[in-house]
């Protein structure tokens, strides 16, 4: 099976991601692990990463793309995958999409996350509090949530469209989230995706 979550920032997804990915037996891959671990091993890429971190600049998609795609080409992944953290914006997702076709393969499912942004706010906050970082301000914070909405509700509804998402209540414990977002994949495994076409 191959999946994509989504979420706003504080939602959970890294949580959800490794559980679910456990139960399916596929790696739950995030982009943020997949820098570090080509940073750490220096890497082509994870030196091209680390520059461009280094100089305080965002990394580029077509580097973000090489990156996921070639962890995703790794024998475990060859059954599946879950994606956290990846893609980001819509040229990611069409990025993706092409990385599909030429592989004859698709997303099974997008699973989304929903919490609300004042919920979002209050769990970083505590977050940030308990952690001791000063950066993560409530400030901070809604510009994070107002550059994920631009972003990240485009890909919703890209998925909506071809009949992907999985909406999921993500307010609960972290026990109820997994029971909830293995309830939606349940429920969903035998209906089949929209057909891909190039639109």
């Amino acid at each position: 099976m191959r999946l994509l979550i989504l979420g706003p920032p504080g939602a959970g997804k890294g949580t959800q991601a490794s559980r679910i990915a456990d139960v399916l037996g596929i790696p739950a891959i995030s982009t943020g692990e997949i820098f570090r671990r080509n940073i750490k091993e220096k890497t082509p890429l994870g030196i091209r990463v680390k520059g461009i971190i280094e100089a305080g600049q965002y990394v580029p998609d077509e580097v973000t793309n090489e990156i996921v795609f070639d962890r995703l080409s790794e024998p475990d992944a060859k059954n599946g995958y879950l994606l956290d953290g990846y893609p980001r914006t819509v040229d990611q997702a069409w990025a993706l999409r092409e990385f599909h076709w030429t592989r004859d393969t698709d997303l099974d499912h997008v699973l989304e996350l929903e919490v609300p942004d004042q919920k979002v706010v209050e769990r970083l906050l505590k977050r940030s509090e308990i952690e001791g970082r000063s950066d993560d301000n409530e400030q901070v914070i809604r510009e994070r949530l107002k550059i994920y909405h631009e972003q990240t509700t485009p890909i919703s509804s890209m998925a909506r469209d071809r009949g992907l998402l999985r909406s999921v209540d993500g307010e609960g414990t972290v026990d109820q989230v997994f029971d909830r977002c293995m309830a939606a994949l349940q429920q969903s495994a035998n209906v089949p995706p929209r057909p891909l076409r190039v639109v």
